[in-house]
């Protein structure tokens, strides 16, 4: 039995980067701005410190202003609201992102509803849920938009594709649902309630797996030559002890029947960042009345 053709998530990274920056550039020398991102990040998480070091690295790399806010976590509520206010009326500044978790004593959905939707570039204000949900220009979470570019980059036409997303998520399974139906897709979102959740995904050409369970679909859900994107992270411990990342989907299984499929680590994560540029950028063509680069 062939195996899977499996999509590079970083070499597809590194083309919508590479587009990011050719886009920074002729709206440097065409409209003669510079497209800015301020990224908030409140405590110690060392993941979240990680993250947002390479947030800052690519934004500079692709061309764009970085602004960095790197606060304590005993900073209260009103600081962090007010320094949200200022960003939203910093014209140097494009896109707001407030790296989460943030502490217990800050309520996360009052930050991220305070933030100005057309600078929102994590797509999670309401205002941007709802444009997404009925069609129009809007910014839209970056792992979903990452999944659907690759999901593209082994079949360009997703039209027509019944599409299983699994998992019913605000950041993840709901934004994607949304994309692929632009997509033109027939879609299914599946869950822990769902019946038969074997059987729904079998006859899925397109299967997008974002339950947070590691191996959890199994090879044998997977229909002859479908597209599988995985989104799970997970980390696992291996009998010898030692730590070991894998995705929602059993991989070595799944690779057997799958036509194309995502590996972790190296899928859907080297998208995120490259995709919160790109919205970085549409953020800034939207709040010049410019249209789309691409």
């Amino acid at each position: 039995m062939s195996q899977a053709f499996i999509i590079d998530g970083k070499t597809i990274a590194a083309k919508v980067r590479a587009d990011v920056a050719a886009d920074v550039a002729r709206i440097k020398s065409e409209h003669g701005f510079q497209p800015g991102l301020a990224v908030v990040l409140v405590g110690e998480d060392p993941a979240s410190k990680v993250y947002v070091r390479n947030k800052a690295q690519q934004t500079v790399e692709c061309g764009m202003q970085s602004f960095e806010h790197k606060l304590d976590d005993t900073i209260s509520e009103e600081f962090l609201l007010d320094l949200v206010a200022k960003l939203n009326a910093d014209p140097n500044v494009h896109g707001i992102l407030v790296q989460m978790p943030l502490p217990k004593h800050i309520d996360s959905n009052k930050v991220l509803e305070s933030i100005n939707p057309a600078k929102d570039v994590d797509g999670f204000h309401p205002m941007n849920v709802g444009k997404l949900s009925i069609g129009e220009r809007a910014l839209a979470p970056c792992t979903p938009v990452g999944s659907v570019i690759l999901a593209r980059s082994y079949q360009h036409d997703l039209s027509g594709l019944d599409a299983v997303v699994i998992g019913r998520s605000n950041i993840v399974g709901k934004p994607m649902a949304q994309l692929l139906l632009r997509e033109n897709c027939t879609v299914t979102i599946a869950h822990s309630r769902t019946k038969d959740l074997p059987g729904v995904v079998r006859r899925a050409d397109l299967v997008i797996a974002a339950i947070g369970k590691p191996e959890f679909v199994k090879g044998d859900w997977i229909k002859p030559g479908a597209i599988v994107i995985d989104v799970g992270i997970n980390r696992i411990v291996k009998p010898d002890g030692k730590g070991k990342l894998v995705g929602d989907v059993d991989f070595a299984e799944a690779a057997k029947n799958a036509g194309a499929i995502t590996p972790v680590p190296g899928g859907v994560g080297p998208m995120t960042i490259a995709c919160l540029l790109k919205n970085t950028v549409e953020a800034a063509l939207m709040q010049k009345g410019l249209p789309p680069m691409r």
